[in-house]
């Protein structure tokens, strides 16, 4: 499991969302410091509105079908591994697309299990396992996107891990007529503010998970 250091207190307990949110000294810090204006842990839909004038992406995943159970090797249950993903319909006109990852159900607010942005517009697919470290590589030919921080406090992906009941995990890809600059340890957040203007096309994914 990555970072188990972020899940696993002293008696080895693991701790979900609301918990990670509740000790984790980043995330104290955070709501300290974060103001509404910065859209910390609200909707996606109220910091990056809907457009119909979009086009759809299809993203689909051959670990679930749309709407089932994310299988237990992606979550902090099992190994803790970002799921294989595939997509189809980015328009030609994209630069670069970029990946979130998130629960709308945690009980602090939308909670990001990843963040990914900068990934070449010819790429189609994610393979499972992307490394947790801010450049990684995708596709063919060397080529690399970045990830940002989620809200366990870390780099990469961190899967699902709800304190309860079960919690649908939204995967958001789109594809954007730009290469974006959100800056160093960029968070969710931060990457939906940059995409604001840039986005041609939005695929989605949803699974559920419960422990």
């Amino acid at each position: 499991m990555n970072g188990p250091t972020a899940l696993v207190p002293r008696g080895g307990t693991i701790l979900g969302e609301d918990a990670i949110m509740r000790r984790t000294p980043y995330f104290l810090a955070v709501a300290a410091l974060s103001l509404p204006a910065c859209g910390r842990n609200q909707p996606t839909a109220s910091v990056l509105p809907d457009d119909p004038k979009r086009m759809t992406i299809r993203l689909a995943s051959p670990a679930f079908p749309e709407g089932s159970t994310i299988p237990t090797v992606f979550t902090c249950n099992g190994k803790d591994i970002s799921p294989p993903l595939s997509w189809t319909g980015s328009p030609a006109s994209a630069r670069s697309l970029s990946l979130i990852c998130e629960d709308p159900d945690a009980p602090g607010g939308t909670f990001a299990h990843w963040v990914l942005f900068n990934i070449p517009a010819d790429v189609d697919e994610l393979k499972e396992g992307i490394p947790s470290q801010g450049q990684v590589g995708v596709g063919s030919g060397g080529t690399t996107a970045s990830q940002g921080m989620n809200d366990f406090g870390r780099i990469g992906y961190g899967g699902p891990c709800p304190p309860g009941g079960t919690h649908r995990y939204a995967f958001r890809l789109y594809a954007l007529d730009a290469r974006l600059d959100p800056g160093a340890g960029a968070t969710r957040e931060t990457l939906l503010r940059a995409m604001k203007g840039h986005v041609l096309a939005e695929g989605r994914l949803m699974g559920k998970y419960a422990r």
